[in-house]
């Protein structure tokens, strides 16, 4: 396994955001499984982010962080899943580089053209309200979740470390989860308006944090 990491140029303090996906997918050995939105949707939105954030100046350093390994390889379990975030954030340990990430901001499963973001409960609270405060800014209250849920994913590592962390990601993708993880994750199912829409809160957020520092 492989992590994929960007990064932009020094910002003006030695601060780090961290921007993140994983871009594996689920090994399936019966079916062709594809993944257009697990973690298709996001590894994309996640290569557009970078091309546009990378152009402007900030205060701090953002790292976009291609995560491999956050499926299982057999069967979910702590120990069989989120390989590449869990071995990351141990490396910031080992470097004692974790007081510079100022936040991280996880996407994943973002493709959906019925995009409703889940509010995550595991997700650091001042920074899932940045991102809930971005979404009514531009007008996308109604893909908000009203009912909060607890989320395991690629963001768990950070938080355990002290970092601040919030996961925005669709956890519904069809009519009661029916494509997830199945071979019907295909790029048919896929909304550019989603994609744009995600971005366009994670850019409002970046630029929020960037006020509070």
């Amino acid at each position: 396994m492989k992590n994929i990491i960007a990064r932009s140029k020094k910002g003006i303090t030695d601060d780090v955001i961290i921007l993140s996906t994983h871009y594996d997918t689920l090994p399936m050995e019966s079916d062709l499984f594809l993944g257009a939105n697990d973690g298709g949707s996001s590894s994309g939105l996640l290569l557009e982010l970078a091309r546009v954030l990378s152009k402007r100046q900030w205060n701090f350093s953002i790292w976009f962080v291609f995560f491999d390994g956050e499926e299982a390889q057999k069967l979910w379990s702590p120990k069989d899943s989120l390989y590449g975030s869990r071995y990351f954030v141990e490396r910031l340990k080992s470097r004692r580089q974790v007081s510079l990430i100022k936040a991280m901001i996880l996407i994943d499963m973002i493709g959906d053209k019925n995009l409703i973001l889940e509010r995550d409960r595991s997700s650091t609270t001042w920074l899932m309200d940045l991102v809930w405060d971005s979404a009514e800014e531009l007008g996308y209250s109604k893909h908000l979740a009203v009912a909060p849920k607890t989320i395991i994913d690629d963001h768990i590592p950070f938080l355990k470390a002290g970092i601040p962390a919030v996961d925005l990601i669709d956890y519904e993708f069809g009519k009661n989860n029916l494509y997830w993880h199945t071979p019907q994750d295909t790029i048919d199912k896929i909304s550019v308006k989603s994609l744009l829409l995600v971005g366009k809160i994670v850019i409002r957020t970046i630029e929020k944090i960037a006020l509070k520092n």
